[in-house]
């Protein structure tokens, strides 16, 4: 009877064992039942991606060939802007194929990757918004000590360490998760493999991963937050004690569009990791998913040339262009080294400003 009864749990355990390893893709049901809709929602995509990958890979080139550019406010959103071409790199991509071949199946493997990459991205922009508030304290609070302080190597430091943080926070928690076991249920009810619907399909205890999530986040994320909203509190005191309206307008404008930004991504955050887990609030979390993941990355560029007239834009741009192409006095400004580069590579951000 004891060996009758060994055998039997030994069954049960290979039982549950291969229902547990049978999951082995998953199903990404992105927007719901719109196959009709496939193909003009992939056309829409693809634009909006197109967009977003001239755009910040304009502003790339722009800051690396214009010697005017090479300060550490523009050596920042350089980096900011070659990140979240990566960032919807890691999304898009995959939910165009899907629209085309109408099949919404991703591997376990593909689904953790998908998370890592995207999750570590978002972590490392997390820290550059903090480094980019921080550079626009010390401009406006400290602007005597900014050259000494905010130099081309702590620059070049700033930008390494948020990299290695965000990729090491977030390794850990994809080890971890790597570790899980998936059971029968196989549908995300979302675009995109993030952490919380992955682990809610999971059949082995969470408690370990989620855990090391609030660690992670509150070790490593959250003060991100804190320098963000600490650095911005004394650069509105500091704007406010301007005694001109002019200098309270031009100090402003040096960290406006960058504040318009970190808004616009924090606050979009926050909605989908504080709003409740329950199916009421699923399709809003969708809404506020795509803020932050695809609309924040293609409204960059906009925001940022729009309100830095050193990216000459609008006005900037058709004054450059007016000036380099109309006047003969001025080929000799034009044809100076770096400044014709910065008329050639502007001219398509005019796309931006009409």
């Amino acid at each position: 009877m004891k060996f009758m009864r060994v055998l039997t749990m030994q069954h049960v355990e290979n039982s549950e064992w291969q229902n547990r390893t049978a999951v082995t893709s998953f199903i990404l049901l992105g927007f719901g039942n719109v196959e009709d809709l496939n193909i003009l929602l992939f056309l829409l995509f693809l634009v909006i991606y197109l967009v977003i990958l001239s755009g910040n890979l304009l502003i790339v080139v722009l800051v690396t060939v214009d010697q005017h550019l090479h300060t550490p406010m523009y050596f920042f959103l350089a980096n900011l802007s070659f990140l979240e071409s990566c960032y919807t790199s890691t999304i898009l991509p995959r939910m165009l194929a899907s629209f085309v071949t109408r099949d919404k199946t991703i591997s376990l493997l593909g689904c953790v990757l998908q998370m890592h990459f995207f999750s570590t991205l978002a972590a490392v922009e997390c820290y550059l918004l903090a480094v980019m508030s921080y550079d626009r304290y010390l401009a406006i609070c400290k602007p005597l000590h900014y050259a000494t302080l905010m130099n081309e190597r702590m620059c070049i430091l700033l930008v390494s360490v948020s990299w290695i943080i965000g990729l090491l926070l977030i390794t850990i928690i994809t080890c971890l998760l790597s570790q899980l076991n998936f059971c029968n249920r196989y549908t995300i009810n979302h675009f995109f493999c993030d952490f919380t619907p992955i682990v809610r399909l999971s059949c082995s205890d969470t408690q370990v991963v989620e855990m090391a999530v609030f660690i992670t986040s509150s070790i490593g994320i959250l003060p991100t937050f804190l320098i963000t909203v600490t650095s911005y509190v004394y650069i509105i005191t500091t704007i406010l004690k301007i005694p001109s309206i002019t200098g309270r307008k031009k100090a402003f404008s040096t960290c406006s569009s960058h504040l318009t930004v970190v808004s616009i991504f924090y606050g979009s955050l926050m909605f989908v990791y504080i709003l409740p887990t329950t199916e009421k609030f699923k399709d809003l979390r969708k809404v506020f998913s795509f803020l932050y993941t695809i609309l924040t990355p293609m409204a960059n560029p906009f925001i940022y040339s729009l309100r830095n007239k050193e990216l000459v834009v609008c006005r900037g741009i058709f004054s450059v262009k007016e000036m380099c192409l109309s006047s003969k006095k001025v080929e000799k400004h034009c044809s100076k080294p770096g400044r014709q580069y910065s008329v050639v590579v502007t001219m398509p951000l005019i796309l931006f400003c009409y």
